[in-house]
């Protein structure tokens, strides 16, 4: 009897370890089968996720190095709805310090869809306000007071003009959305933002590698003079308050090389708040009026008359001229700009004095044929 039992365990132990290594051996066979490596690819999709890295946007600067254009750091502030725990409390210490109303902060609080996990209330928060915030919260803690338990700061850039409406002509601004509008802005936008890139980041933080740095955006030199600029904004200020002007351009010029040194045109903004723009400027041709509108050349084409007369040899520097304050060309009377005679000059003085009278003998001097190719020469008409 006790040899049949013996045999029947012998059995039973022998089938349960047939049954045992076939249950080994489907389950090896299935971990490396096709279908399992599908399955592991596709388990890896759920692993981490692609996120876009954004690189800091190039600084501007002028020719000598003064900062024009930079970024500073500006902070989301949002609230973690599963762990806040007073919601009342929140409402009114966010509203203290983000300069918001109570309700409309309880109402994102407390209405939110009961999906969301978090809130953001405000955007674009100076530093000084986060740090008091981050002091309060601190003290909070210390105290185990729980009433601004799951407050989140979550810091980012934003364009920044340290000389506000400086230059703003020029340099146009970068909104919110990170695109450039108008100007060194717009123009070079794409070398500026630099190169966005795509990183696959895991769940699991022990899985986590190092973020490789986003390489920032170029940065450009401008041929602008700060200080020179900041002078030639005053005088054009200036000269519209005596002159009753409503606007007015300055353009500063090196005529060894056609680099400008200044640029100002009006109305200027504070780059800073470009949401102005609109109340400012009825299109954007109006915004560097010295490129983007039309205007008579008036006697600027004075200095292209005597290079050209000079260069065709009608006129020498020492080349007099009696002013009598009018000559008639083509049936029309012209005069000089304040209506006198300044008698004999040179050549030297009718361009010192802007004297439209001695100009226009001049280009009659010349002959309509070379005046007007001269002009072409110069990328006129």
């Amino acid at each position: 009897m006790r040899q049949q039992y013996a045999v029947r365990s012998l059995t039973i132990v022998f089938g349960l370890a047939l049954v045992g290594l076939a249950v080994i051996v489907q389950m090896i066979r299935i971990q490396n089968s096709e279908q399992a490596m599908i399955f592991l690819s596709q388990g890896d999709r759920y692993a981490g996720e692609f996120q876009m890295f954004y690189p800091e946007r190039g600084e501007i600067y002028d020719r000598n190095g003064h900062l024009l254009a930079g970024n500073r750091t500006v902070y989301e502030v949002g609230v973690s709805l599963t762990e806040m725990e007073n919601p009342d409390s929140m409402a009114y210490i966010l509203s203290q310090y983000l300069g918001l109303t109570y309700d409309e902060v309880r109402k994102q609080l407390t209405e939110s869809p009961e999906s969301w996990e978090y809130v953001v209330i405000q955007d674009y928060v100076g530093v000084e306000t986060v740090e008091a915030l981050q002091k309060l919260v601190g003290q909070l803690n210390d105290a185990d007071d729980p009433r601004l338990n799951g407050l989140a700061f979550k810091p980012h850039l934003q364009r920044s003009y340290p000389e506000k409406v400086l230059a703003s002509n020029v340099l146009g601004f970068v909104t919110r959305d990170g695109r450039g509008y108008f100007g060194i802005e717009e123009k070079y936008n794409d070398l500026l933002a630099g190169n966005p890139v795509q990183i696959w980041v895991p769940r699991d933080p022990n899985k986590a590698s190092e973020i490789p740095r986003v390489p920032n955006g170029t940065t450009l030199v401008l041929t602008l003079n700060r200080d020179l600029q900041a002078k030639v904004e005053s005088i054009l200020d200036q000269a519209l308050i005596d002159y009753g002007a409503q606007n007015g351009t300055i353009i500063v010029m090196d005529p060894r090389n056609g680099e400008i040194l200044a640029m100002s045109a009006t109305p200027r903004m504070d780059l800073n708040n470009f949401g102005n723009y609109f109340s400012l400027y009825d299109n954007g041709s109006q915004y560097n009026r010295s490129i983007g509108m039309a205007y008579e050349p008036g006697s600027v084409l004075k200095v292209l008359t005597m290079a050209a007369a000079l260069d065709a040899g009608t006129v020498r520097p020492d080349t007099t001229f009696i002013d009598t304050g009018a000559i008639e060309v083509g049936g029309i009377t012209i005069q000089n700009w304040n209506r006198d005679a300044w008698g004999q000059q040179n050549m030297v003085g009718c361009l010192q004095h802007s004297l439209n009278v001695c100009l226009a003998w001049i280009s009659s001097q010349m002959g309509a044929q070379t005046f007007y190719e001269y002009m072409e020469r110069f990328g006129l008409g």
